[in-house]
This record gives C-alpha cells, sequence and structure tokens, in this order.
C-alpha cells in the first residue's frame, strides 16, 4: 500500500549552476522515505542534468527549515552523476527482483532505485508517471551516468568556461605547482642539505606521469633521471628531525628480457650505492606491492564493505543487524586498514628509532607509495594535522604525485578493473588516528566526511585527473566568458564555494591543541630539542601481553574468515620483530604529546568504523540527543558565550575587535539533534522488529555466533 501524498501544483524548477543544462525530466514521481516499511514518500519531479540527477518537491521551493550545514552545490536531493553507483528496477506491484539498468533498455522499471557512492540509496515509484516521461528520465539517467564518456564530458569543463572568475580561497594551502613551493618544503623539513629541486621535468620531456618540479637526492645525475624515464630514481617525500628520509621510486617492468632485465639491476644497484654513502643514511627498501594487499583485493573488500551500509528499508537493516559482526569481519576492510597502519608504524619506527631512510617501491609509486608516505607524515609532523597542512600533503602526495584520480574513481566509466578506493583507504585510516587523539588534529572527522564526498563533485579539478601533466594539457579550452583562454579550474580547498561561514564552522576542531610559540628567552636552548622527539626508556620495556596487534597472525579465527586467496599477503608465521614491538609498547606507556609522534592503537577492537560517513544515512542507527555531536554542540555553545563575552570585555575597552575570532554554529537544542547531524536533520523512531525464526535458523551455522560475549555490544554506543 502506498500512503498517497498530493501531487504538488505549483511548479519547481531545479536551480542549475553556471554551464549546467537540463537535459530529461518526469512529473509526479513518488519518492519513498527510508525509514520506514509503510511506502510513506512525497511526489515531485525528477530531473536530469548534465551535472546531476535531483528530485523537486513542494519543500524544495522554500527556504524555510534550512539545516545548518548545508552544502550550496550538492542538495539534499541531489546526487552528482559521478556519485551514482549503481542504478537497479523494479516492479511495485509484483515485487519482482530487481534488475541493475545498463545500456539499452527493453523495459522500463515501475521503481527505480539509485544507489550512490557516498551511501545513500534512493527509492522512486513511476506508476504514475506517464509513460513517456518514464522512459526519457530512466534512459537518460542510465546514459549520463553509467555509459563512458570523453574527459571533456565532464562538467567540470562545462563549469569552468561559464563560471565567473571568482576568487581563489586557498586558504594557505601549498599547491606544489611551482619550484618554489618544492623549495620552501625542503626547506621546512630541513632536508635542502641532502636534497635538491630538479627542473629536469619542464615541457613533461622526461615522462607525463612525473609532476613537472620534483625532489631527489643531490647525488642523483640528470643523465640518470632521464635514461629510464624517471623509473629506479628514488623521489623525496620528507625528511625526518634526525635527518633520515622517506623516499618512493617506480619500479621497472618485472616482464622483462633478460639483457634489460641485467642492466635496469646494474642502474639500481649504482643508484642504491650512491644514496647509501654518507652523508646519506643507511638505505632500507620496502616493495608494497608484496608486503600490502593488492588494489584487486582492496577494492573487493571495499564492495563487501559497503553492501552493509546501503539499505534499501527497515527490515533490511534490521535483517543484518543480527549477524552485524560476522559479516563485518568477512569483508576484510578493517583488516586491510590496520595492515596498512602496522605498515605506516613500521616505516616510522625505521626513520624516528633506526635513523634509516626508507624508500617505497611501487609499479608506478603513485597508488600504496602515497598511502603509506601520506600517514607516515600524519603520524611524524604536527604541520601534516593542521587543515592547511593537510591539504598541502594531499596535493604533495596525491594531486602533484600523480595519482590517478579519473582511473581509481571510476569517473568515465571506462574501466572497473582500474577501480580502488585508495584514497578513501587514506581518508579511513587518518580517521583512526582523529577518532583516537581529536586534540591533534584541527579538522574534525566531519571535515574527512566531507573530504570524501568531493570526490565526486565535477566543479573541482582536485581529484578529476590522473597527472598534473593531463590537468595541464587539458586546461586549454574555448571560454564562454573570455571567448578564448585556458579554463580557470576551482580547487576543492576553496571551502566557501561548498559551505558558508557557519556551516565551515564544523570542519575546525574547536578543541584541537595549537602548539604554543617558544619563548624567544628559551629558543636558543631549546634549539636543538626537536618537538617530534621520542624519548625511549632507559631499561627494556616488556612485551604486551595483550593479543590483537601482535598477535599470531595463525589465529584459526583469521584463517577461516579471511579465506586462503586474501589471506596471502598476511605474515603467517613470524611476529613483528621485538625492535618493532617495544617501540611500540614504549610509546603507548608514556603521556600522548599532541605536537609530536602520534601512534594508532591497532589492536583488534581500535581500528572502528567510520560511523559518521558510513552510517549518517542510515534512521536506525541513530542516537537521539546523543552521540559525538551531543558533545560538540556543548562545547561549541560555550566557545560562542565565551566569545560573546570577550567582544563586551573589547567593546569596554574600547578596542577594535579583529577579524581573527570565527563563528561558531548555534546548537541550542541539542537534545532534538541525532548523532546523523550534520548530514541529517532528526529523524523517525525506527521499532526493532521481532526477530523472525527463520533469521535463526540462518544463524545456525554461524558457529554459535550468538554465543560469544562479545556479539552483545551496543553497535550505536560502541560506534558513535
Amino acid at each position: 500500500e502506498i500512503h498517497i501524498k498530493e501531487p504538488i501544483e505549483k511548479e519547481v524548477n531545479p536551480r542549475l549552476l553556471p554551464g549546467e543544462l537540463l537535459l530529461c525530466e518526469a512529473s509526479t514521481v513518488y519518492k519513498y522515505m527510508q525509514e520506514d516499511g509503510s511506502n510513506r514518500g512525497t511526489y515531485g519531479k525528477l530531473v536530469c542534468t548534465n551535472f546531476k540527477i535531483s528530485f523537486l518537491d513542494d519543500d524544495s521551493a522554500s527556504d524555510d527549515n534550512e539545516p545548518q550545514f548545508k552544502n550550496k552545490i550538492v542538495g539534499e536531493n541531489d546526487i552528482t552523476l559521478q556519485c551514482v553507483d549503481q542504478i537497479y528496477g523494479g516492479n511495485t506491484v509484483y515485487d519482482e527482483k530487481k534488475k541493475l539498468l545498463t545500456g539499452q533498455l527493453r523495459k522500463y522499471p515501475e521503481k527505480l532505485i539509485i544507489y550512490c557512492k557516498d551511501l545513500r540509496v534512493f527509492n522512486f515509484c513511476l506508476r504514475y508517471t506517464k509513460e513517456e516521461e518514464v522512459k526519457r528520465i530512466v534512459s537518460g539517467i542510465v546514459h549520463h551516468s553509467q555509459t563512458p564518456k570523453l574527459l571533456k564530458r565532464l562538467f567540470l569543463f562545462s563549469y569552468a568556461s561559464a563560471a565567473p572568475n571568482n576568487t581563489d580561497g586557498r586558504n594557505q594551502t601549498v599547491m606544489f605547482e611551482t619550484l618554489e613551493d618544492w623549495r620552501d618544503e625542503l626547506e621546512r623539513t630541513k632536508g635542502n642539505v641532502k636534497y635538491k629541486a630538479v627542473t629536469t621535468n619542464e615541457g613533461y620531456r622526461i615522462s607525463e606521469k612525473l609532476p613537472l618540479y620534483f625532489v631527489v637526492p643531490i647525488c642523483i645525475s640528470e643523465e640518470s633521471i632521464l635514461k629510464y624515464e624517471g623509473r629506479g630514481i628514488p623521489i623525496w617525500c620528507w625528511s625526518c628531525h634526525n635527518g633520515a628520509a622517506l623516499l618512493k621510486m617506480s619500479a621497472f617492468p618485472k616482464e622483462q628480457d633478460d639483457s634489460t632485465s641485467q642492466m635496469q639491476k646494474a642502474f639500481l644497484d649504482g643508484i642504491y650505492k650512491t644514496i647509501s654513502k654518507p652523508p646519506y643514511e643507511l638505505l632500507k627498501t620496502d616493495d608494497l606491492s608484496s608486503s600490502l594487499p593488492s588494489l584487486q583485493d582492496i577494492q573487493t573488500a571495499y564492495t563487501r564493505f559497503k553492501q552493509l551500509f546501503l539499505i534499501d528499508n527497515s527490515t533490511d537493516f534490521w535483517a543484518t543487524d543480527v549477524k552485524w559482526f560476522s559479516l563485518l569481519e568477512s569483508t576484510n576492510w578493517l583488516e586491510i586498514i590496520r595492515r596498512v597502519l602496522k605498515k605506516a608504524i613500521e616505516v616510522v619506527e625505521c626513520l624516528e628509532i633506526q635513523h634509516t631512510n626508507v624508500l617505497l617501491i611501487e609499479e608506478s609509486a603513485t597508488d600504496l607509495c602515497c598511502v603509506i608516505s601520506s600517514l607516515v607524515q600524519v603520524m611524524m609532523d604536527s604541520y601534516s594535522r593542521t587543515k592547511s597542512g593537510f591539504q598541502s600533503l594531499i596535493q604533495k602526495e596525491w594531486v602533484i604525485g600523480g595519482h590517478g584520480f579519473l582511473d581509481r574513481c571510476n569517473h568515465l566509466h571506462k574501466s572497473e578493473k582500474e577501480e580502488a578506493p585508495v584514497f578513501l583507504l587514506l581518508l579511513n585510516c587518518v580517521w583512526q588516528l582523529v577518532q583516537q587523539y581529536p586534540p591533534a588534529f584541527e579538522f574534525t572527522e566531519t571535515y574527512l566526511t566531507v573530504l570524501s564526498d568531493s570526490l565526486y563533485v565535477p566543479i573541482f579539478s582536485t581529484f578529476f585527473f590522473n597527472s598534473q601533466h593531463q590537468r595541464d594539457t587539458n586546461k586549454s579550452g574555448e571560454s564562454l566568458k573570455t571567448q578564448s583562454g585556458p579554463f580557470r579550474f576551482l580547487t576543492v580547498w576553496d571551502w566557501s564555494v561548498q559551505f558558508d561561514p557557519k556551516a565551515q564552522a564544523f570542519l575546525n576542531n574547536p578543541l584541537y591543541a595549537e602548539k604554543p610559540k617558544p619563548d624567544k628567552s628559551q629558543r636558543r636552548t631549546a634549539r636543538f630539542k626537536h618537538q617530534r622527539q621520542l624519548s625511549l626508556p632507559l631499561t627494556q620495556a616488556k612485551p604486551s601481553t595483550k593479543r590483537g596487534f601482535f598477535r599470531e597472525e595463525t589465529d584459526h579465527l583469521i584463517k577461516n574468515i579471511l579465506g586462503k586467496r586474501i589471506g596471502k599477503f598476511i605474515n603467517s608465521s613470524d611476529e613483528p620483530p621485538n625492535s618493532l614491538r617495544e617501540f611500540y609498547d614504549s610509546w603507548h606507556s608514556k603521556p600522548v604529546d599532541y605536537h609530536g609522534l602520534l601512534l594508532p592503537r591497532i589492536d583488534g577492537p581500535e581500528i572502528k568504523v567510520w560511523a559518521q560517513r558510513y552510517l549518517r544515512w542510515i534512521p536506525e542507527a541513530q542516537l537521539h540527543g546523543g552521540g559525538t555531536i551531543a558533545t560538540a554542540a556543548k562545547i561549541l555553545d560555550l566557545m560562542e558565550e565565551v566569545q560573546s563575552l570577550q567582544v563586551k570585555m573589547d567593546e569596554e575597552h574600547s578596542q577594535a575587535v579583529s577579524g581573527g575570532v570565527h563563528s561558531v554554529p548555534m546548537l541550542r537544542n541539542s537534545a532534538r539533534l541525532s548523532s546523523l547531524f550534520p548530514f541529517a536533520l532528526l529523524q523517525r523512531q525506527s521499532v526493532k522488529p521481532a526477530l523472525p525464526t527463520s533469521t535463526w535458523k540462518d544463524l545456525e551455522d554461524e558457529d554459535d555466533l550468538v554465543k560469544r560475549d562479545d556479539e552483545f555490544v551496543d553497535l550505536s554506543g560502541d560506534m558513535l
């Protein structure tokens, strides 16, 4: 039964961005609400443009009751074409099994289900829509969101050619597009003594995969860089306070004839010898293709993982809830996060304790190299934990570093084989650190969630090219405003494009422990005592008796759950070396310096699901008046009160108020908010149904799942 709300009578037109064109539309479309299984919903118009799919109802016409955290580009009922994951069709009368919609359609469905990459699920009923409109809207949505397209067909170019020249609000983010940016970074990390920024690739004469400018050891000659188009050359990422450096290298292809292979091996041996001599530290190489899961394993794990959150209705949610932990572990996603964090800790230990240079090796050095190098810098460099520092890090290691966002996100729908959530893997790992050490980060988990959403908003160039070369070569084109000249792409780091100042306050951590500026009188004496230095105990620390991070990898449960195929990348016999264990245990036995080294806790239970990103659209998972938002609401209220008192004091002393005070959002009625805030407003309470007998029968083969003590954990309380 469908609880019908009368169709809207007044005309509602979509709000179009510059360069956005309306392609097709359908009236009298019924959108189901997701809260319960009662088929309640609202009538409206479904439209498809060259930028988004949008549902317009009578609420779309008014600006009343707008959420505090409103995205100015993508509304609550908007789906960018790049955000569409899969589209299914079904029949509302016979309730037949839903079918995946791709390519040419012979039969048009009465029900349309759109699964989004940000894990929203939209259910539309087309039963009351005119047949011609159904054909146009369904075929239009499938064609424009699922079929392969050319790069220049992306809305990115339409918007850049039509939008006015906005001011560039990069907020002090270093873009690493100039030689000076690289030299400044070398100077900041004290790496300019042993490393140099080179201009060898100007005009991309060496390689189109390398950036215009990059940093190599001073002893590396230009001839060496030119010889194999940059392959086999150690490229600098970052320098530690003790002089040790993190480097990366793209490996030579493995399938080569013997003579070529011997020449390349001799070349590499020469490079290794050169950079292992003084003044350089000893060198440790780490081939990430053999020590970490493959991109295919990562994609498989994430595909399984996201299915847990693409919930159509309450019945589906409660059906999976009773076996949540076994389903979660079987995806292997959290285990991959744990392994990546563990690898980053190993690299940190080499740099910090052993004073050894670490060279990360990967086929292209643009995937897992980016993940590990970024994590190491977040752990070791407090600057990378500020908002501008983290954004500069993403620019340096990912955007300019040549990560193939276009292919890995499959923005053009050309090849699913290349798709892998590598950047999402990094954000998931950083989130583990943010939720374990909140005062150490200037940004919040909401910032990370919004950043993950921005992957699919094609008005920013940041995440829509495979390399700096591809971006530069596609910059030239006809502009509607200037008649000719290069496109002026926006950067995602200008948050004012998506959010007003009040909404941007949710991206900043009010409890960030800002690094104190050293006193001038003490600066000379404290010069040689580096802020990030780690003090180890004089006596040897006893190994921890905890199982988890250092558990035996041959554990029976791990074997059964991960299976032989994925288990191939787990060290199946040896535990981590004693030095790593001592390093990990000794660091965690001491108080945390929020401006020093940070090591994540990675015992089994410590690796959590990023609840805000994955559960925010599921009303059944909410906590009414609770969760982290309840705490944040109280803190923000106190901050607002303190700021107002400060203004009054300044006025009394007739002092001009400086512009440095940031506005904070008003959250007076925090009891009315749910843990889904700020992404979803207060929802209807979902009632948990009685467990059907068939479900218990399904669980009989779950190895006595219900008898395990650790299964009786409040999911929402644990993860939110």
